[in-house]
């Protein structure tokens, strides 16, 4: 099975926990069986797996994206990476293209596309497959999978099939209807569109040609930027006439705010925090490592991390994204392909971080022009290299890198560091990367 997972968003309606970098698909906030937490692509990725293992799941995302895809995923997964921001038709294209020319897949093989990040359980997944096995018919181009609607939704567009049966061919679309019309449309058995759907790699290789001028994965890659910003709605599935739609009944949760978020977690606190036994349907979610005391607080949720903190009626959380959109301030937190950052304190001309290295990975060899860097080392071993000499390192240990010269470090077991900045101009720009010397 052939699995396209579209991962976005800005990560405005999970603030604090999320970012312009951090998505909520990032967010570690499901306990899987071993009691450790995992993010919604965590699980996306070992359900798809653990249904078919050959399964080759590709991620269509951002740059910003790939170091915490790495991170969190493996660097086994495949990622086809928008240059920029397009809608869904120019990233499918891109990820279809990829599949062929870069992982060689045939063009007869089927794709599943579908979003990184509901909250489903393994039937979900299961589904998947069906769907990816639908796609063969000689007489459709297009399966989807409708989700069987729990109340009448403003927020999703609508199929409407022929008939009632499992799998039907499409009658119409209705695209995101108000309250009165979704409850007509799901007295004609209308499935919620859920952007989850499959075709022959050749179908959208095909039509892809057709609407752009391009010659393979690497040209398409090139000319990203010049391409029109459309959906894959638009510019195929509601043109197509052979198109069939699967009903999926199972659990299926768009968590895009605090309030559907929560309703999805097993538990009322993760961190450090105490509930007084008068609150009521409060959760608080604390990344920070300190306590946090709710008193009596009724249908709400609390949440902490290096980039602030949220206390909000769990209703009103859905509204959230505007006033987010005011707060400017440097990322506080963010995951990289050799471990993560956390921003500990900010000053003028100084920043403090507390940077984790996973065992047996290490930073790129790098230099910076305008600012020293100091390395504490408080856990861990490894090795440092700076200027080409390496030197063993071990709790305690401290180097120094004065502007301009060439540094890195090597985790041999999990390395935990504080990292001082100094200088007048700092910024994430102020970067060289080298190849080690050897």
């Amino acid at each position: 099975m052939n699995v396209i997972l579209l991962s976005g968003g800005s990560g405005k309606r999970l603030w604090p926990l999320s970012n312009d970098i951090r998505s909520k698909q990032f967010i570690k906030i499901f306990k899987n069986k071993n009691g450790k937490y995992e993010s919604m692509i965590q699980r996306m990725y070992k359900n798809i797996k653990k249904v078919n293992n050959e399964s080759i799941i590709t991620v269509a995302t951002a740059r910003s994206q790939v170091s915490t895809i790495y991170n969190q995923i493996g660097k086994d997964i495949g990622i086809s990476i928008e240059p920029c921001r397009k809608d869904t038709f120019p990233a499918i294209a891109l990820a279809t293209a990829y599949l062929h020319d870069v992982k060689k897949v045939d063009l007869n093989e089927t794709v599943v596309v579908c979003p990184v990040d509901p909250y489903v359980e393994e039937e979900y997944f299961r589904a998947l497959e069906k769907l990816s096995d639908l796609a063969k018919s000689k007489y459709y181009n297009l399966s989807l999978m409708g989700i069987t609607p729990t109340y009448p939704s403003e927020k999703y567009g609508y199929i409407i099939p022929e008939n009632k049966k499992e799998v039907s061919k499409v009658k119409m679309f209705k695209e995101k209807p108000n309250v009165e019309i979704a409850k007509k449309c799901i007295e004609q058995g209308a499935l919620w569109n859920g952007g989850i759907f499959a075709y022959k790699l050749r179908y959208v290789l095909d039509i892809a040609h057709k609407l752009i001028d391009f010659k393979d994965y690497n040209d398409l890659f090139n000319k990203y930027e010049t391409l029109e910003k459309i959906s894959f709605d638009y510019a195929i599935v509601e043109k197509e006439e052979k198109i069939q739609v699967m009903r999926f009944s199972g659990q299926w949760k768009d968590l895009g705010t605090w309030n559907t978020l929560t309703e999805s977690m097993d538990e009322n606190i993760i961190g450090k925090g105490i509930e007084s036994d008068k609150c009521q349907n409060t959760h608080i979610v604390n990344e920070l490592n300190i306590p946090i005391l709710c008193m009596g607080l009724k249908n709400m949720v609390v949440a902490a991390s290096a980039e602030g903190i949220l206390v909000s009626d769990k209703e009103q959380s859905s509204y959230i994204k505007p006033y987010v959109e005011k707060i400017k301030q440097q990322i506080m937190f963010s995951e990289k392909s050799w471990g993560s950052y956390r921003v500990i304190d900010l000053q003028e001309e100084s920043l403090t971080i507390l940077v984790t290295l996973n065992s047996e990975s290490c930073m790129k060899y790098h230099s910076h022009d305008f600012r020293d860097e100091v390395w504490t080392i408080i856990s861990g071993t490894g090795k440092a290299i700076v200027d080409g000499i390496e030197k063993t390192v071990k709790a305690g240990d401290i180097i120094t890198m004065k502007a301009g010269r060439k540094h890195t470090i090597i985790a041999e077991t999990e390395l935990k560091i504080i990292e001082v900045q100094l200088g007048k101009e700092i910024n994430v720009n102020d970067k060289h990367k080298f190849q080690i010397e050897k």
